[in-house]
Formats: C-alpha cells, sequence, structure tokens
C-alpha cells in the first residue's frame, strides 16, 4: 500500500484499480471504461472518472450526500480546467 493509503493499479483489459485502505478501512476502487469518461485516453481516465463523479455527486444538494461526504472529510470543489493549482482545503 502507497505512503498516502492509495495505490493504483492498471488491469490488464484498460481499466484502473484504486486499493484505499489503512489498519482501520480497505476497498478496491475500479475505474472501467463507461458513458461519461471514453473522452479521455487511458492515463487520465481514473481522474476524469472521479472529478466527473465528485463533480455530478456534489450537484445533487441531498443532505443527506453532504452529511455523509462531511462525516468522512471528503469535500470537492471544482477547478478550471487546465488548472493544477492545489487549493486548501475548506
Amino acid at each position: 500500500m502507497a505512503e498516502t493509503g492509495i495505490t493504483i493499479t492498471p488491469d490488464s483489459e484498460g481499466g484502473v484499480r484504486l486499493e484505499a485502505g489503512c489498519e482501520h478501512q480497505h476497498g478496491l476502487l475500479y475505474v472501467i471504461n463507461g458513458n461519461m469518461n471514453w473522452v479521455c485516453d487511458q492515463e487520465h481516465r481514473p481522474g476524469h472518472s472521479l472529478a466527473g463523479f465528485f463533480k455530478e455527486l456534489s450537484q445533487i444538494n441531498d443532505p443527506s450526500v453532504n452529511d455523509l461526504m462531511r462525516r468522512w472529510g471528503l469535500y470537492f470543489r471544482e477547478l478550471p480546467l487546465g488548472s493544477s493549482k492545489q487549493e486548501p482545503a475548506p
């Protein structure tokens, strides 16, 4: 497991496995070809999928989704395209 608790491993079929965890939690997230991520090359597909997913999830504006994200310390802020600046957490 990577120092950050996240290991990204490409698989043989064009997908990517994101293994995330620590001694308290452990799981796998699979990123495969989908209807909304075909525009990106294989190398950038995981980032595209995660940014798009969290963008749409945050736009749902459902209190239960907001509470769940806050409970786990997750916040999402869309950045301008072409920006690589890391912004401070809210």
